[in-house]
This record gives structure tokens, sequence and C-alpha cells, in this order.
């Protein structure tokens, strides 16, 4: 079993409730504050479903056609990463009425919505962890969790039980528990049966294979087109067994596009060098479920990485849209917001047109327009190369299509086609540049894109 095919064909565009958009006041808690406030760890927006079926005009606009919400279950944070119910929609999130209207009119604009399955932990204030504060060793739930003594210390500094990470307040599930087990596969069944796509699978690797390997097979016997994703930092290939997941969040190629364009701590020798090496790690199959990204609600914003600079910015964004996988753009780096890591990226999304950057909006856009129009951006397979130090080439080749994306950060360079073979031949370049069978001219800090028929190539 490998990916779903759809996934060679998806743009993905996450979204943190919370700060998109306010679209039922109604809903909001006493405590919301204004949508222009700082963001912290605390306060909540009043963001909610109805402002996200109220702007999927937008997501269709970037040229996104799937949604990665992070967590809506009933909790108490503003991240909702501490669910104290799976099967409820978190009341300032609105209902499951409104979830229902959401995921119609999503799949109406031919988007997908894929959910955060977040089941090493909950929080403390979930039904089950609260039985066992209550009634101690007496409760049924007991060893759903891992609670060394009573009573249970729900204490910032001395919890006495297993959580994630040290945090008090997020309880570990005892995933080895059959009636954990029963619990987080009815979850998994019951949105699924409400309409998602598809899984992320958050912090996985904090629960044994065994569990995954089942959680995929439950998956699997609803629907074989279900997306299931792995939050993965390392080592990908580990996922990409055919039992556990499509494929993982691909942080690996963001360290690697943003070392070149970012921080310029690799060149272009090593980039190509790493991604060639990625591209070789991931099983035959799986290339398009990786799950390519730039940025998340777990890091500083793009625009921010690059220092404000526009241009930079742009050229990652231009090797994420040319590398095999789906891209995500993370609400808002598509419009240049800025922010240090959370709570500094989870700030209010910015709806005044006048305030985006213009060169990213159409550029994102554009890049998308260019990935749905040509086929080989999105089905064909991945060389990378390197034409000097600052100059990055991705091809990609599809039956007889092949598109090259060039991305240079330095003062300007022409490129000789004849000395490469990626680039070498007598079938005509089509781009809005300045480009030939002989030579690609890229200006500073540039970017150049173009693809070709190519005669005589296998059909």
């Amino acid at each position: 079993m490998t990916a779903p095919d759809w996934l060679a064909d998806a743009v993905f565009y996450q979204i943190f409730p919370d700060r998109f958009a306010n679209g039922d006041p109604s809903l909001d808690p006493p405590d919301v504050v204004p949508w222009e406030t700082e963001p912290t760890r605390d306060n909540f927006f009043g963001g909610d479903l109805a402002g996200i079926r109220a702007h999927l005009d937008h997501i269709v606009a970037v040229g996104a056609n799937a949604i990665y919400l992070t967590p809506i279950f009933e909790a108490r944070t503003n991240h909702r990463y501490d669910a104290v119910d799976y099967f409820r929609i978190d009341h300032r999130l609105g209902d499951l009425d409104a979830f229902r209207a959401l995921i119609d009119e999503a799949h109406a604009r031919g988007i997908r919505v894929v959910l955060d399955a977040v089941l090493n932990h909950c929080g403390d204030g979930h039904w089950a962890f609260q039985d066992v504060v209550r009634r101690e060793a007496g409760s049924p739930h007991v060893n759903w969790f891992s609670v060394e003594g009573f009573p249970v210390r729900v204490e910032p500094d001395r919890p006495n039980y297993r959580t994630c990470s040290g945090c008090w307040y997020l309880p570990k599930w005892n995933a080895y528990n059959p009636e954990v087990r029963a619990h987080h596969f009815d979850v998994a069944r019951y949105w699924i049966d409400q309409g998602i796509d598809g899984w992320r699978l958050d912090v996985p690797y904090f629960i044994n294979s065994s569990f995954w390997r089942e959680f995929h097979r439950v998956v699997k016997e609803r629907d074989d087109d279900l997306y299931i994703v792995a939050e993965e930092w390392r080592e990908p290939e580990q996922w990409l067994t055919g039992d556990l997941t499509d494929g993982t969040m691909n942080y690996t190629l963001r360290d690697l596009i943003l070392g070149f364009t970012a921080d310029r701590s690799i060149d272009a020798f090593t980039f190509a060098e790493g991604m060639n090496r990625l591209r070789a790690r991931i099983p035959e199959g799986y290339h398009r479920g990786m799950l390519n990204l730039l940025g998340s609600h777990d890091t500083e914003r793009l625009l921010t990485r690059h220092a404000g600079d526009e241009t930079a910015t742009l050229g990652a964004l231009s090797l994420l849209f040319s590398a095999e996988g789906a891209p995500m753009l993370y609400y808002g780096d598509e419009i240049g917001m800025r922010g240090q890591n959370d709570p500094g990226c989870r700030a209010g999304m910015v709806w005044e047109r006048a305030r985006w950057s213009t060169v990213l909006f159409e550029g994102v856009g554009a890049l998308a327009r260019r990935r749905a129009e040509w086929p080989a951006l999105r089905r064909g397979t991945q060389q990378v190369s390197a034409l000097d130090a600052d100059t990055v080439l991705v091809s990609r080749l599809w039956e007889d299509e092949q598109v090259a994306t060039i991305v240079h950060r330095g003062q300007g360079v022409v490129v000789d086609t004849t000395v490469h073979p990626e680039l070498r031949g007598d079938d005509a370049w089509t781009a809005d540049s300045d480009v030939s069978t002989a030579s690609w001219r890229v200006p500073a800090q540039g970017v150049v894109m173009a693809r070709r028929a190519l005669r005589g190539a296998a059909a």
C-alpha cells in the first residue's frame, strides 16, 4: 500500500483555528482579546469554524485544495492540544452542525480537510482523567493513565503521573490499555464518518508503533484514500513501511531549503546532495505523501526567518512548490505575516489587503497555478543539482514533459544549458523569462521556471 494518489495534486493550507477568522462573535469567550492583540500562550482571539468557512475563497485564491486544521475538539487552551472531549467541537469554535457545514462547503470547492490526531495525551480536564483524580484507585479509568500514587498531584512542578514532555496539564494516555485504544479508534472512525479526509498524527514518536499500525488499519478500512501523515522532525523512513502512515511532515526538506535561502548556512552543492539523499531515503510510492512545509505553528514565520527579505522568501517558496510531495502553506505566510516562534507565529490573520505583501501573495498564486498547469511539477520524478555555489536546479520529469526551476541567491547568472545535462537538448523551453535552448539568464536573487515537451519521450 502506498500514499493516496490525490496527494500528488494537493496543496495544503494549515490553519490555527483561534487565529484565522472570527465568523461568529456570539461564540467568543468572555476574555476574548481584540484581533490585533499580540499573541500569548493564553489569550483567545475568537477564531472559529464559521470564520474558516467564510474565507474558503481565500484558500482557493492561494491555490490550496486541502486544509490541515490544528485541534478543534473541546479543550481549555487556545491551541487545543489538551482535549477534554474528543467527540465534541470546542464550544468557542462552533458545534457539529458548523463543522459539517464547513466540510460540505470545502468539499464543494474541491478542498479536502485533515484533522489533528492528538492521541499521545489529553488535557487534565478530560473526563477520564478527572474521574481518576476524584475516585483514585477506585476509578474504572485508573489504568487509562500512568499514575504513580494518590492523591493525584495536578500541579505545575510536581505531577505524579506521566505527561507529554513534562507538561503537567497534558497527562499521557496509556496506549497499551485496550480500552484506551478502543477509545482512540472510535475517535478516528467518528470524525471520518463526519466527512474528514485524513489525520495528522501529533507527536506519534511518543507512542509505540503497534498502536499506529492498528490505527492505520482502522482508518484504511474506512477508505484507502484517507491520508495519514506523521509529525516527524528527523527520520521519515521509519514511518513509510506501508502499514503506519502515508507520509510525514517534511521538516528535513524545510531545514535544507531554509539553510540555503534564509540562513545561507549551506551552499547549493550541499543543498543538492541533501535533497537527493532525502529522496533516496523515501520509498517509491511515498514521495507524493510527504507534507512539505517551510513554516508551521511550531516555527518562526517564514518572512521572519528570512529577516524580512521578500525576494529570498519567494525563492524558498519556489523550491517548496517545485519539490516532490505536497506543499503546505501556514496561514498568513502567503501575505508576509511576521512573528517569532510560539506564541509569536500564532497572531491573528491579517485581512486588510493593504497590509499584505503583494510580492508574496502574487508569487504564491503564480507558483500554485504553475503547479496546477504543469503535471510534471506535481507528479514528475525529481533530480536536484547545483549549477554553482549559489544556484540550485530542480528538474521534474513526467512522461513527455520536463519542468525545471532555477533558484539563484547571488548577483545574477547566465546558465549555459549545453554543459548541464538536465537542461541540454533541442526541445524548446517555455517560460516567462529569458530562456532558450542555449542559455538561461537568471537575475540577481532570481527564480526562473520553465517547461518543455520532450520529443520522442516515452508516452
